[in-house]
């Protein structure tokens, strides 16, 4: 069996949970789940973190937090988010791509008024990343490179397992990178939308973004890690109050299902399993049940439109970041005792 990580110092086996992680992709919209993993590695002597499976935005916090653990432990993690977010920040402050004035009267960080997103989104529709990126130009790879060193990821030890998810453009297929296949291009992989960049090639395939087929994939933590608790960090809203009647709302609500429903597939099978379980048609042992629990906050990120994930400001990271750690902490407060015991989340009122 796969053993789980070590115990902190100061900290003893018996008072530390073991869980994994489940980070979704949203673009800006992941500095959310950078203050969750900020403050569940603040609280290394409580909870410790086996595997995570991410896609797109998850996978680079994902990478960040491997990278950190396998360099100095969970401070170093937390560092090295700090600094990869600061990066992203700093490498948009120069991009067209700013709320406009009335943007900002909004006061909901979009970016619908503005020019530069307004002429973005026009050539994008118009023209192929083939035709108005010629030279395949992508800022994240910089501070992807310069944050995060990849031979370490695949050749030292680390105590966080990966698994990082993209879309094989040829057959449709989800791609799990791990451990030997880590780099730069695998996250890239996973965070790659095609309207926006070239598909990435890795070995003689090309990958997309990893949320049309996993956002993300449950299935590589319930085979490669021992602790039966998984933790999805929510970046998409699942539940809408009121149908969408603008075109702008429409497009959102369109976004948000189909980067939930693989996560939907994977929860009914999850379910589907536990029941055989309960009513005991399947031998002890023969399955695996899974706990699964969830940190969202649907009534921050319900306000927010799609075009904010482009919005790389940094008082809007920051405000995520805020968020995500306070919604982390109630949850930790919540549900530390019951982890290693039963599900928090109730799969059907949830996912079903």
């Amino acid at each position: 069996m796969p053993q789980g990580p070590a115990a902190p110092d100061g900290a003893t086996a018996a008072s530390i949970r073991i869980v994994n992680l489940a980070l979704q992709g949203g673009g800006a919209h992941g500095a959310f789940a950078w203050g969750v993993l900020d403050r569940l590695l603040e609280n290394a002597g409580r909870i410790a973190i086996e595997g995570i499976s991410a896609t797109s935005a998850g996978a680079m916090n994902a990478a960040c937090v491997a990278y950190g653990m396998a360099r100095g432990g969970p401070e170093e993690a937390r560092a090295v988010l700090e600094r990869f977010w600061m990066r992203i920040s700093d490498s948009a402050a120069m991009s067209p791509l700013q709320p406009s004035w009335i943007d900002k009267l909004q006061a909901n960080w979009g970016l619908q008024w503005s020019p530069g997103y307004l002429a973005f989104d026009l050539v994008t529709r118009l023209f192929s990343p083939y035709e108005f990126n010629p030279f395949n130009l992508n800022p994240l790879r910089d501070v992807l490179e310069r944050t995060v060193d990849f031979a370490v990821l695949r050749d030292a030890p680390c105590p966080v397992k990966l698994f990082l998810s993209a879309t094989n453009v040829r057959t449709g297929r989800v791609k799990v990178f791990e451990k030997g296949e880590l780099s730069a291009d695998a996250v890239l992989a996973s965070a790659c939308l095609p309207f926006l960049f070239r598909a990435v090639e890795i070995e003689g395939e090309a990958y997309w973004d990893g949320g049309y087929m996993g956002n993300p994939a449950i299935f590589p933590l319930i085979y490669g890690c021992e602790s039966r608790d998984v933790v999805v960090v929510h970046i998409n809203p699942t539940m809408r109050a009121e149908v969408p009647r603008t075109a702008r709302d429409i497009l959102n609500r369109v976004n948000e299902i189909s980067f939930n429903s693989s996560l939907m597939r994977e929860m009914r099978a999850i379910q589907f399993v536990t029941d055989l379980i309960d009513q005991g048609r399947v031998p002890d042992g023969k399955l695996k049940r899974m706990l699964i629990h969830a940190i969202a906050a649907d009534e921050v990120m319900g306000r927010l439109g799609v075009n904010s994930k482009l919005n790389a400001d940094r008082a809007f990271l920051c405000e995520l970041r805020d968020a995500g750690r306070r919604h982390a902490g109630l949850w930790l407060d919540a549900n530390w005792a019951d982890l290693g015991e039963r599900s928090t989340t109730d799969l059907r009122a949830a996912y079903l």
